[in-house]
């Protein structure tokens, strides 16, 4: 069965139960099993050696993904740290001082985003308990919270190399460098790259439009939550408060990690002997310096915490089981897509899929791209996980170097990692939109509603970007992107300016 079409089962019938069950683990763990059996002969017992030996073992003792995981707890125990520090709520302290329209809380919440671009965890609980108390004095809807947090969680962190989501791409891009594929990649993530774009806009214009429209319309008028239902509206204040803390000790924090986390791959990319920085940085070994400057900016930020006495020892201590936990989502699914893609290299897929394009790229070549965002889109939007989307479909993509271009390569890596977000954005069960909601103390089905017409009119532009992307392959399909985003954005607030007109009088704030 190796190098046939038998090789491609495996991540199908993942991707199969994924969009069956809506559960991810499960599906991954299947996945894993049938390639097992594949590999050898439907032997049970020689599939379970095969399993953990050739599967879970070599992903588990693979140096380069040690590194990621401890990168990724690392990470976990940092945000639980700061959150316990207290910081985050003389943040939000300070900016209700500082803040004093409706524009500038949606303007400090998106550059407040920017900052917290290295994990999506970190950013929707800490944008969430930062700015809520900022975003409720201005009457902004809940759901429009929530919304701007999730849409700035995992765009930014798919454009951010110093991010637990670049570490986790570049360790499923065999036989490349991880982080230089992911850095040439960032002009092709239209999807990410326009949602930001969208959200600069909507703060400048004030344009509102689909079921947003109606909840700003009421928050205006008082009412946060337009629904019925508000689970969070008597919610008890969940900010840590600490007379000691500054927004020093929020912003440090976040500077410490992302410098010494530049310096540490660097370092292992040759900087201090002589290398270039562009040379380092495209040389280096993402996993060892990141999760290097993990632990050393973790080291910093306890000696700059301790003396201070901002948070005591034994508080420190307690934050480290917290913040592993949090981090045992991204764990397992990390775990699991590795895994399932050694099952699949054992049979050849490579090779099949490889010789497959290779006789058939002329006929559907420049629509690559867009098939496969329409396919992570499709997975990511079942599983609610873009982590298990880009797992099944890099690996598979990887496979079609020798056979297309590195630029056709570089965009369809891109189409994958945009597609797995746009699902993730518009999934009811993805972990981000979930968090996003309990971030912004917002009715669950009320953020998937509202944020749903936004998320599909970026895709509808990204999924024209795709194809000028596969016609030209240049940068130039962003330029054109851009400007069909504004295009669509302008038409759309035409519309409903007009609706406006005819119909009853807005609002007023």
């Amino acid at each position: 069965m190796f190098g046939t079409v038998w090789s491609l089962l495996p991540p199908i019938v993942a991707i199969v139960l994924a969009l069956i069950t809506k559960e991810v683990y499960s599906s991954l763990f299947i996945g894993i099993i049938v390639g097992a059996l594949l590999a050898t002969s439907f032997n049970p017992l020689a599939a379970l050696e095969t399993s953990l030996n050739d599967g879970f073992f070599a992903a588990l003792s693979d140096t380069w993904n040690i590194g990621i995981f401890i990168f990724l707890v690392v990470l976990g125990i940092i945000v639980a740290i700061i959150n316990k520090s207290g910081a985050s709520n003389a943040y939000g302290e300070w900016a209700k001082t500082k803040i004093k329209s409706k524009r500038s809380a949606l303007a400090s919440t998106f550059v407040l985003s920017l900052l917290l671009g290295i994990d999506d965890y970190f950013h929707c609980l800490t944008v969430g308990s930062v700015m809520l108390p900022v975003n409720d004095s201005h009457n902004i809807s809940r759901a429009r919270f929530a919304y701007q947090i999730d849409a700035t969680a995992a765009p930014l962190c798919m454009i951010f190399p110093i991010s637990s989501w670049a570490a986790a791409v570049s360790g499923m891009v065999e036989g490349y460098n991880g982080i230089e594929l992911f850095v040439k990649a960032i002009p092709y993530n239209f999807y990410s790259l326009l949602t930001l774009l969208m959200i600069a806009y909507l703060i400048v214009t004030g344009l509102e439009y689909g079921p947003m429209k109606k909840h700003e319309d009421n928050a205006l008028k008082g009412d946060l939550f337009t629904t019925p239902d508000r689970p969070y509206e008597n919610a008890e204040d969940e900010n840590v408060v600490n007379p000691k803390a500054t927004i020093l000790d929020l912003v440090l924090p976040i500077v410490i990690l992302f410098v010494t986390c530049v310096i540490c791959m660097i370092y292992t990319g040759g900087f201090f002997s002589g290398a270039s920085f562009i040379d380092a940085f495209g040389g280096c070994d993402a996993s060892y310096g990141l999760s290097m400057g993990s632990i050393i900016s973790l080291i910093l930020i306890l000696l700059f915490y301790l003396p201070r006495r901002i948070l005591t020892f034994k508080q420190a201590m307690d934050c480290i089981p917290v913040g592993f936990k949090a981090m045992v989502p991204a764990l397992l699914i990390l775990t699991f897509a590795l895994t399932l893609k050694n099952m699949t290299s054992l049979l050849g897929s490579t090779e099949f899929v490889t010789a497959l394009v290779e006789n058939n790229i002329g006929s559907f070549g420049f629509l690559l791209p867009l098939i496969l965002f329409g396919l992570a889109v499709l997975i990511s939007f079942s599983t609610g996980t873009s982590w298990g989307t880009f797992g099944i479909l890099i690996p598979i993509v990887v496979g079609l170097g020798s056979v297309l271009s590195e630029t056709m390569l570089i965009i369809s890596i891109s189409a994958c990692l945009a597609g797995a977000v746009c699902g993730d954005h518009c999934s009811p069960i993805s972990d981000t939109t979930i968090m996003a909601s309990a971030g912004a103390r917002c009715n669950h089905i009320n953020h998937v509603s509202t944020q749903l017409p936004y998320a599909l009119t970026v895709a509808a532009v990204s999924c024209v970007c795709y194809i000028i992307a596969g016609l030209t392959e240049s940068v130039i399909s962003l330029a054109i992107g851009i400007v069909l985003m504004f295009g669509t954005l302008f038409v759309i607030g035409k519309i409903v300016k007009n609706k406006a007109v005819v119909g009853e009088p807005p609002a007023e704030a």
